[in-house]
């Protein structure tokens, strides 16, 4: 009997965006070395805080599929992407990643709408919440970078920013949680 309730279709692009989790855990990891071999240990320890939540990400979606009688495909990941040459830098390709990784969900969330399949719809509408966190997260980073000084940014700046990455929350403040109250 086949118990399997995904379609084709789906069941390929969540196995998909599930390597994309875990290309995306790679990338924090990778940027994290790099970051910690220049000796920005905060930056280090913010990025592979990251990692780890990209790889909770790729399980949820794995447990999903098998929840839903699928089968998970676990594909090779793509090597990370060249280092950053900057802090600025390395936080424009943490935006630029975060906004290609919401438009794959994006395209999952269109595709279960097409077709009718409310489950993974609804499933997908916490990983849509997740992105918005994230992209606004990044923004936020680079806008510190920015008043710091962008690709300028003096030695002392960068200790600073370093030194508050190291206890910065791994998320920002969702839009649905603001009120006049509690901007």
């Amino acid at each position: 009997m086949n118990t399997n309730r995904l379609s084709k279709s789906i069941e390929s692009a969540l196995n998909h965006q599930m390597t994309n989790e875990a290309a995306a855990s790679q990338i924090y990891l990778s940027y994290g070395a790099w970051a910690e071999h220049h000796g920005y240990g905060g930056i280090a320890n913010f990025l592979f805080r990251h990692a780890q939540e990209e790889r909770n990400h790729m399980m949820k979606i794995l447990e999903f599929i098998l929840k839903r009688g699928g089968d998970v495909k676990v594909a090779a990941i793509p090597a990370p992407p060249t280092n950053p040459t900057s802090i600025n830098n390395c936080f424009e390709k943490v935006f630029a990643h975060e906004v290609d990784n919401t438009n794959a969900i994006y395209k999952i969330v269109k595709l279960s709408h097409d077709e009718g399949d409310w489950a993974t719809l609804n499933f997908m509408q916490w990983f849509v919440k997740e992105q918005v966190e994230e992209e606004t997260l990044a923004m936020n980073l680079l806008d510190k970078i920015k008043i710091a000084g962008g690709e300028k940014a003096n030695n002392n700046e960068l200790y600073a920013l370093d030194r508050d990455l190291e206890t910065t929350p791994d998320d920002a403040k969702s839009a649905q949680d603001v009120t006049t109250d509690k901007p």
